[in-house]
């Protein structure tokens, strides 16, 4: 039999057909998410209008968790799209399968792919918080190259943590720091410094930077301090890193695109140094743009805009190195606290736990407790007790996601229509009970957002006479 039909309405338009109108309790603010799973709701959200208008969480971030296969990318998708349409601007830093592509460029926004031979970023150009500061001038410039000069400084101190598979010492961050202010003083204006540059300013030993060094007029001793991190900046640019940091920028991130995508999909997939790298310069790019758009709206010379960053597969870059949790904190921290959310997305808690050690675990168990939303995909049963002890979750809500992920009899005819649990999240906020929702995509976002496009349009093999399919 056809199901009924389903209609929403008011309690002043609903009264007198139905009197016995009740609120399902499920929230309506936002985008349009999905179906609660139990009464049927529609069920809205997203982290900026929950942060804005529904005050339901302290800060506008998601933290989100699940299996690979089981529509976390999908649920991002469509709070883009929403977001989009109330004035939000997405910033996909780091796209590595690509999949928010398709859907930047159905919203008319930017799409930037960086790669070997494709596209690099330059990490020394301080880029829109550069031009900002120039354009805003005063003592509000002077704070903003400020700004520019800590997200240089941390991206190439990134650069070097992920080449040497450990973090930089302190007083290599400072005499990388005068290097990089002795640089920008003697910059011509709309030609930012590179790399070479920077190995160039360390051979020649300007006197700023060998006071940092404290050689005492002693060349040796300059040199002492320097070599190592000579040697690895000599093994970034002539490593796997070189072709993709050691130029100018190929394109910038343009500030007034409804949506902006940096695609790094075509870094293959063993390639872990360059596609962390890769990522966390998008990051570091992206996140200063945020940053420059926010100033020029205070100076009164641009209107404020509210922007939403995507930070996907998460753990590609946590496992680069030991260190580079730091720097990913450094990096996001350093971001104005006024109009921007985040996302960041990840498989599973133990992603944090298999870090080299326990203060990057400490870290990167702070993206989760920070969240002001955390939503769940399938899980399995001790990822959820784990997660249960970090938010807060009942038994019933851990045995729920928990099914999810478990998959049906082998006899089971509709096995192989989907993925168990595909399109069921649970949507936690601090201690309140969590929110089980249904997603049902449109053929548009089908369209847009197909993850399994290596295996559509082929013929698959069929079984040879005499065997079973």
């Amino acid at each position: 039999m056809d199901p009924p039909s389903m209609w929403r309405a008011t309690t002043v338009q609903a009264c007198g057909l139905w009197p016995f109108a009740a609120g399902s309790g499920a929230p309506m603010t936002g985008v349009p998410l999905g179906q609660h799973l139990h009464t049927g709701a529609t069920v809205c959200g997203d982290p900026i209008s929950w942060f804005t208008r529904a005050r339901y969480i302290s800060n506008p971030s998601l933290f989100m968790l699940g299996m690979p296969g089981l529509g976390k990318s999908t649920l991002v998708n469509r709070m883009l799209i929403g977001m989009t349409a109330t004035g939000v601007v997405p910033l996909v830093l780091g796209d590595l399968k690509p999949d928010y592509a398709d859907t930047v460029r159905a919203l008319g926004g930017q799409v930037i792919s960086i790669g070997r031979g494709v596209g690099g970023i330059n990490v020394l150009d301080p880029g829109a918080m550069g031009e900002a500061a120039e354009r805003i001038g005063g003592e509000a410039g002077r704070v903003l190259l400020a700004e520019a000069h800590g997200r240089v400084l941390n991206m190439v101190a990134a650069l070097i943590t992920i080449m040497r598979g450990r973090p930089m010492d302190d007083h290599e961050q400072s005499v990388l720091s005068a290097c990089l202010h002795h640089l920008r003083e003697r910059s011509a204006p709309g030609r930012p410094p590179l790399l070479p540059d920077l190995l160039r300013v360390l051979d020649e030993g300007p006197d700023r930077v060998r006071a940092v060094t404290l050689d005492r007029g002693d060349r040796q001793r300059y040199q002492k301090a320097v070599d190592p991190l000579h040697r690895s900046l000599i093994g970034v640019l002539d490593g796997p890193l070189g072709d993709t940091f050691a130029s100018e920028t190929s394109t910038r991130i343009n500030p007034n695109a409804p949506a902006v995508c940096v695609d790094i999909s075509r870094i293959g997939e063993a390639d872990t140094q360059l596609t962390a790298a890769a990522m966390l310069a998008a990051w570091s790019d992206g996140l200063g743009t945020v940053a420059a758009a926010h100033a020029l709206a205070d100076a009164g010379l641009a209107p404020q805009r509210w922007f939403f960053t995507v930070l996907d597969e998460l753990w590609r870059p946590l496992r680069a190195a030991s260190g580079i949790v730091e720097r990913i904190d450094a990096l996001t921290r350093l971001n104005r606290s006024l109009g921007l959310g985040d996302a960041k997305i990840t498989h599973t808690l133990k992603d944090a736990e298999a870090l080299g050690n326990e203060a990057d675990r400490a870290k990167a168990r702070g993206f989760v407790e920070r969240a002001g939303m955390v939503v769940c995909a399938g899980l399995p049963r001790t990822e959820m007790e784990e997660l249960g002890k970090v938010i807060g979750m009942s038994q019933r809500e851990i045995d729920l996601v928990s099914s999810w992920s478990s998959p049906p009899g082998w006899a089971n005819p509709e096995a192989s229509s989907e993925p168990p649990g595909r399109g069921r999240f649970l949507i936690k906020v601090g201690g309140r009970p969590g929110i089980p929702i249904k997603v049902a995509i449109t053929e548009t976002e089908r369209n847009l957002h197909n993850t399994n496009t290596r295996w559509a349009g082929k013929d698959l093999p069929q079984p040879r006479s005499g065997e079973h399919r």
